[in-house]
């Protein structure tokens, strides 16, 4: 078992700033992908952001890519999403997950992905 635990979201204005923070414990956090998703109101949970067990590989939505970075710290079991220029499309509740698969991909099929956090709100206003 995994469990994990988001932090860091909040209210921010339209280009403003978030970073997320997601603390696991468990299982072998560092054999594991990683991986952000989010969901708006009305809509499905999509992959924003995924990232590998050594952190060398990682995948991005298309309506994130520089301005999203995602990445870990082993040492300290815990993955991080830094959002800049936040968007008002970007206000979601945003959920980390892990594969129990060691040394896995980063796959978009929320299916897929085994465990999860209850979730951050993250609100940008315009």
């Amino acid at each position: 078992q995994v469990q994990l635990v988001e932090s860091g979201g909040g209210l921010v204005q339209a280009g403003g700033s978030l970073r997320l923070s997601c603390a696991a414990s468990g299982r072998t956090f560092s054999k594991l992908p990683m991986g952000w998703f989010r969901q708006a109101p009305g809509k499905e949970r999509e992959l924003t952001a995924g990232i590998n067990w050594n952190g060398r590989n990682t995948d991005y939505a298309d309506s994130v890519k520089g301005r999203f970075t995602i990445s870990r710290d082993n040492a300290k079991d815990t993955v991080y999403l830094q959002m800049n220029s936040l968007k008002p499309e970007d206000t979601a509740v945003y959920y980390c997950a892990a594969r129990d698969s060691y040394y896995g991909t980063v796959l978009s099929d929320t299916r897929l992905w085994d465990y999860w956090g209850k979730g951050t709100l993250v609100t940008v206003s315009s």
